[in-house]
């Protein structure tokens, strides 16, 4: 199975990573090391995580404050959004 990101994804990651490291620097390159962990969860076995709402799977990330929302298409997995749990719910994709 394959995984693809949405440009909202990616955007997300671009500015989540950017934030951290204006933080302190290599704590970004943290936060991706956390998102990582959750993309090969994903890709090993794309259904282990629930639905959290609608269509979308997500996954929480340890450490940040952060959620991965996907889908299950036929054969690749699409993620979302990396969506801050700090922000507005109704903001999810």
């Amino acid at each position: 199975m394959k995984l693809r990101y949405t440009e909202r994804a990616k955007d997300d990651l671009e500015l989540a990573f950017a934030w951290y490291e204006r933080q302190r620097r290599g704590l970004g390159f943290e936060f991706l090391d956390c998102i990582e962990i959750a993309m090969k969860s994903i890709l090993n076995n794309p259904r282990m995580h629930r639905i959290s709402y609608s269509i979308f799977r997500g996954y929480v990330i340890r450490r940040f404050p952060f959620s991965v929302f996907y889908t299950v298409e036929d054969k690749e997995s699409v993620v979302h959004s990396v969506f801050d749990n700090r922000q507005n719910p109704e903001t999810r994709p």
